[in-house]
């Protein structure tokens, strides 16, 4: 998969894109990422890439010409998405991330700054996604939370790829508990079932506590899950 990142601030993702699992993913060229700074497509000596909002109001707005231009200026693969990252969109959750795993092959992510983007970029953007109901300076690190999670279900990048679908929001509750050695730490035991060898006992138990973790942590979510059993 191919991600296109249009940004004012390329070198945030120069950490996150080197290390760990996502790191390890681009060196084996299971995804790419290429970072596009809007800036490198102004017109004017001073490179303006933000102005003032008509009719007034606080704060800055990106302007849409260098925006325009630098995803005009990006190759077009068949199954290509444009995503504003924005507050406004729609909210990063497993089932958006397995979408857009599944059915694109080249993302390309807006990230907004300032007070936002001047409205006509939208003419542009296919999607508004948003990392939760909170403001941040900008969508950078919502792009990236973006890209870790699509990255992490492209084929290749987990390697035992069970551990996909054992985990919170895949069946639609929370993760149950989970424990390693030591079995006794500062008196903090593991539960006997654990360490019964009974495997039908260890599944009843962590069924339970997925619903028991699940109710007491979100109870939208155990709302959500009952409906749909």
């Amino acid at each position: 998969m191919r991600f296109d990142i249009v940004t004012l601030f390329p070198d945030c993702f120069n950490s996150v894109l080197n290390s760990g699992l996502l790191g390890k993913a681009l060196a084996k060229q299971i995804a790419e990422v290429h970072l596009v700074n809007p800036r490198d497509f102004t017109t004017d000596k001073h490179r303006k890439v933000d102005d003032e909002p008509y009719g007034g109001g606080v704060g800055m707005l990106m302007k849409p010409e260098p925006i325009f231009n630098a995803v005009e200026s990006l190759p077009t693969l068949p199954r290509r998405e444009i995503i504003l990252m924005s507050p406004q969109g729609q909210t990063i959750n497993q089932p958006l991330l397995k979408e857009l795993v599944t059915n694109y092959d080249q993302l390309v992510v807006i990230c907004g700054h300032y007070e936002g983007v001047d409205e006509r970029v939208l003419h542009l953007v296919t999607r508004e996604v948003s990392l939760g109901d909170f403001i941040l300076t900008g969508g950078e690190i919502p792009a990236m939370a973006l890209i870790n999670g699509v990255v992490r279900l492209i084929p290749g990048t987990v390697a035992k790829t069970e551990s996909l679908t054992a985990e919170s929001f895949e069946e639609g509750l929370l993760d149950y508990p989970q424990y390693t050695r030591p079995a006794n730490f500062r008196g903090f035991k593991v539960p006997d079932v654990l360490l019964s060898g009974n495997h039908a006992a260890i599944a009843r138990w962590r069924y339970e506590q997925q619903i028991e973790r699940t109710r007491d942590r979100r109870p939208d979510l155990l709302e959500r899950w009952k409906q749909g059993e």
